[in-house]
């Protein structure tokens, strides 16, 4: 990382930084979302403070105090005010959903009983010492609403999707099960990557998997010209029964794993590996099948049980050789789905076990609304234009 002396924060913030240490945290935080408000403002009104422009749509009309409860303390912010109305700044708004799904999902287990030491602290001094059930009732029902609307949003055409699912310890019945959270990952027409929905279900079986996509159906998904996911079996049958005509990109990482399952020897692990990537990374199709008869040759007498697996399994991998090879690489895998459960897990690593089903999907969605809105006014995923 290149270390910058174009610093923008106080002197004296600084110093209290150097001072306190986390301590400052609190005030580090209001100064930056104070300053990030202020540049939002002077873009809705397309002029900063005291400028002179006729492209100015507006006028600034000065701040509101706005107290808000965080990981760090309550903070007071400077909410900044137009004269016209009509202007909230999103800067402030960002980050809140899933900070009070998590504040929830703790003082979920705090009123159930099932709460730590470390967690029953951490909700108290998020929500306060006396955390009723009924307080907790209508905070959530109050965030389910505004993220079922997200969940429920209508949808258009978007030329590529990805599938994947990952699994979360959920409290249920009694017990502690591994449920699955489903989720679909698309790309727009303009490049830009977005999260199409989440299901929280108890599996990744067929009538699941079906579930989750007649759902996007309903909603208005269109335009799709190719699906990237694993091959599981549920999911398999799924996507057949809904997308059936839609072509399928096998994950070409996920087939190099299920290749080593037919390795015979350990030692030949590494060069099996390479072989495969010398056919997924060919310049063609064409090229593509000529390396995989070749490999096939190779390894049908030292290996035939691999030699027949790739036959069959490999070519469900090179179905991306059909689109334009500028952003091939961007469509042959789910590693970008499956760094989005790691996000995910990372920011709701404090719940190690949610107490139901619904305090999981509320802080999996929230995260994900946040992150697919990032995606969204973020940078462009795929550049269509040019590509060959």
């Amino acid at each position: 990382m290149t270390y910058r002396e174009d610093f923008t924060l106080p002197a004296e913030l600084l110093e209290q930084v150097q001072e306190q240490g986390l301590d400052v945290l609190p005030e580090l935080i209001r100064v930056i979302i104070n300053t990030a408000m202020v540049a939002e403002r002077a873009g809705h009104l397309n002029a900063g403070p005291y400028q002179h422009t006729s492209e100015r749509r507006g006028y600034a009309n000065g701040f509101k105090p706005k107290t808000m409860q965080t990981r760090v303390g309550d903070i007071t912010f400077a909410i900044p005010q137009v004269r016209e109305g009509g202007f909230y700044p999103q800067a402030l708004e960002r980050g809140l959903r899933s900070e009070r799904a998590l504040t929830l999902a703790l003082a979920e287990m705090y009123v159930q009983g099932v709460s730590t030491r470390k967690v029953k602290a951490i909700t108290e001094q998020l929500c306060g010492v006396d955390v009723s059930s009924s307080q907790v009732s209508r905070a959530a029902a109050e965030m389910d609403s505004e993220l079922e609307k997200w969940r429920e949003r209508p949808l258009g055409e978007y030329p590529y999707l990805f599938l994947d699912a990952y699994y979360e310890q959920v409290r249920e019945d009694g017990q502690v099960r591994h449920l699955a959270v489903l989720v679909a990952v698309a790309v727009t027409p303009s490049g830009k990557r977005e999260i199409l929905g989440v299901s929280v279900s108890l599996s990744e079986h067929e009538v699941h998997w079906r579930t989750f996509l007649e759902s996007l159906n309903k909603r208005g998904l269109g335009g799709v010209q190719l699906i990237t996911s694993d091959d599981h079996a549920g999911l398999r049958a799924a996507r057949l029964a809904v997308f059936g005509g839609i072509p399928w990109q096998r994950c070409q990482f996920h087939l190099q794993q299920n290749a080593q399952a037919y390795v015979p020897h350990k030692d030949m692990q590494s060069e099996v590996a390479e072989d495969i990537r010398t056919i997924f990374n060919a310049p063609d199709r064409a090229t593509a099948d000529a390396y995989l008869a070749k490999t096939v040759l190779k390894y049908e007498k030292t290996a035939s049980r691999l030699s027949n697996w790739m036959v069959s399994n490999l070519p469900e991998g090179l179905m991306v050789f059909s689109f334009p090879g500028g952003f091939q690489k961007l469509l042959r895998t789910t590693n970008g789905v499956e760094r989005l459960h790691r996000e995910v897990r990372r920011r709701a690593r404090v719940v190690s076990i949610f107490p139901n089903k619904a305090s999981c999907l509320r802080l999996v969605s929230a995260v994900l609304s946040e992150i697919s809105e990032e995606w969204l006014t973020g940078r462009t995923y795929i550049t269509f234009e040019g590509a060959t």
